[in-house]
């Protein structure tokens, strides 16, 4: 620290002696070579970034952006090879389109040849069924006039009567041939649709999570593979950095941190910043430490502090994790 100067001491100690002036902190820090700064509370710029991982294992195939480059929200980050993913969405999709028709083919009934192969039996039938039942009538008028056997009449009453059982077979057939599938059945087929979109789904969602896109516009903070190399399951390919999670950290002493309450605004300032800025209060530390060594220095000798953390005002000036700042003090 700059020694102060001989004569402001000997100022001083005159007017501390006369007793007549009452002398402020801010009016004697000056004499004795010292900055009002020396109050300001110090701290740095800390970024919240996102890691952008596959779910699944596989080859970097495609990596369109690199690391300090700005991205748009929905631009195209990586690509992890997706053979495999979609051929599984075309499986998914045959099965879709399987489940459909079988559901529709349990709706329509028979199809229209085979109700008229029905129709052409019962048109046989009939005339067969005319023929017996002349035969028989025939057969019981011999009969009655003692020229016919009673084994001849059975015969043709037989041969009718296995006729009239075969058209009523047919006609309940064909009103069985336009019916629909039976109630069950067609729940069972609509529940396979179901089950048959969701596999769809999820075989969709497993190819597009191969191929992020990034969810808001950021900064490209760091990139970890390059094209070619495998990339394991949930390990992170690349890190986003949004302008909206950079926030202020820094350190108030615990006699000034009773003054700091959530959405106060504080100024600060940092090396070739421009004057002005300003950042709301988001965090308060519900707990005491000791002054972090990142901090550390002659001026912020004081050995409780609380981490307090500030979110800047939206502007121009991009602030880089890691960056010193100096903080207003806080007022009452």
């Amino acid at each position: 620290m700059k020694r102060p100067p001989a004569r402001a001491i000997v100022a001083v100690l005159v007017v501390l002696l006369a007793g007549t002036v009452y002398v402020t902190r801010e009016q004697w820090q000056p004499l004795l070579g010292l900055s009002p700064d020396d109050n300001r509370y110090l701290g740095y710029v800390e970024g919240e970034t996102s890691l952008i991982a596959p779910p699944s294992a596989g080859r970097l195939i495609e990596r369109p952006v690199n690391r300090g480059d700005r991205v748009k929200k929905g631009d195209r980050l990586f690509v992890i090879d997706p053979v495999v993913a979609k051929a599984e969405v075309a499986r998914s999709e045959a099965a879709l389109a399987e489940a459909k028709a079988r559901f529709e083919n349990l709706l329509t009934g028979k199809r229209q040849e085979e109700l008229d192969v029905i129709r052409s039996q019962q048109r046989e039938t009939e005339a067969a069924l005319v023929m017996a039942e002349t035969e028989l009538k025939r057969q019981s008028d011999l009969v009655a006039r003692g020229y016919g056997t009673r084994q001849a009449y059975e015969q043709a009453e037989s041969q009718a009567r296995q006729l009239r059982s075969r058209l009523a077979s047919l006609s309940a057939q064909e009103k069985v041939a336009n019916l629909a599938a039976r109630p069950d059945e067609i729940d069972a087929a609509k529940a396979l649709i179901v089950q048959s979109q969701a596999n769809l789904d999820q075989a969709r969602k497993k190819l597009e999570d191969l191929m992020p896109v990034a969810p808001e516009d950021a900064l490209i903070e760091n990139t970890f593979f390059n094209v070619g190399e495998w990339v394991p399951a949930g390990t992170p390919v690349l890190s986003l950095l949004p302008p909206q999670r950079v926030k202020l950290r820094f350190f108030v002493p615990e006699e000034d941190i009773a003054r700091a309450k959530p959405g106060d605004k504080v100024g600060f300032t940092c090396d070739t910043c421009p004057a002005g800025l300003m950042a709301s209060i988001i965090y308060i530390s519900p707990r005491a430490e000791f002054t972090p060594p990142v901090i550390y220095s002659q001026s912020a000798r004081t050995k409780l502090v609380f981490l307090v953390e500030a979110q800047p005002d939206s502007s121009s000036t991009a602030l880089p994790p890691g960056l010193p700042v100096s903080v207003a003090p806080l007022v009452k």
